[in-house]
């Protein structure tokens, strides 16, 4: 399904949708501590949402079991909350969220270092994948193309030398959890398809310490560096506008 211009009906739902996930995220991240497994923190984030009245979008998305994706370290992506997962101070933990208000549904992510941060090689990743994310939402307006989003996450990730995920990307979001048209997050200024006012998109920097490529684990979900080396995600639901963008998912 291609994304399409949204209604003001459904652009309210998605403001409401987006304003739930970022309180979500944040009280998520707040409450999260060495020692705790992924489960726990799952618990966190299912709670609040549910106390806010908002409907998660992840579970049972193909199947996913849990209402969040937790995601460790090596972990780029759609982790699966685990009791036996444990977090442990220093590690990067990213949080991949979705919420669902009347028929439509805001995406968002946030990495960060747990406990006292003594990695500041960790941090500049985290630090830098975010930058990534701020630099394409910069570029967004109406008529904006495609490549231009994609290439500013790229500029900025490349400069430090970080791998940038190419089997992942960013993507319409609204009416589905995953719409056309794909947002890669490497690309060519001015290529690709121009997007609108009213559309709403979800633009997520993939990021890892070395190499990009990436595998699924058994568990069939789970995505993974290759080498090992640690990542970081960070996503927001945009809505497109005249002269810029909104970003719907922040508080």
């Amino acid at each position: 399904m291609m994304t399409r211009v949204k209604t003001k009906a459904e652009i309210a739902a998605m403001r409401e949708a987006g304003r739930q996930l970022a309180t979500v995220l944040q009280y998520t991240k707040q409450n999260i501590e060495a020692g705790m497994s992924t489960k726990q923190v799952a618990n966190i984030a299912a709670a609040k949402l549910q106390s806010l009245g908002g409907k998660p979008a992840f579970l049972g998305y193909y199947g996913f079991p849990d209402v969040i994706c937790i995601s460790v370290n090596d972990e780029v992506v759609h982790g699966i909350p685990s009791e036996k997962k444990i977090i442990n101070n220093g590690d990067i933990v990213s949080l991949d969220f979705g919420v669902q208000i009347n028929g439509m549904i805001t995406d968002a992510a946030i990495s960060f270092v747990v406990g006292q941060n003594t990695n500041s090689s960790k941090q500049k990743l985290v630090d830098t994948t975010e930058a990534s994310l701020i630099a394409a939402i910069e570029k967004i307006r109406d008529g904006v193309k495609v490549g231009t989003i994609a290439h500013a996450v790229e500029e900025v990730l490349s400069k430090q030398k970080y791998g940038i995920v190419r089997d992942l990307v960013g993507h319409g979001v609204g009416h589905q959890l995953h719409e056309e048209p794909n947002i890669p997050n490497y690309g060519r200024p001015n290529t690709g398809m121009p997007l609108r006012a009213g559309m709403t998109i979800a633009v997520e920097p993939m990021a890892t310490m070395q190499d990009y490529k990436v595998y699924t684990d058994d568990d069939g979900w789970t995505i993974k560096t290759v080498d090992g080396s640690v990542a970081a995600h960070f996503e927001h639901t945009i809505l497109i506008t005249e002269k810029g963008a909104e970003i719907l998912t922040a508080l």
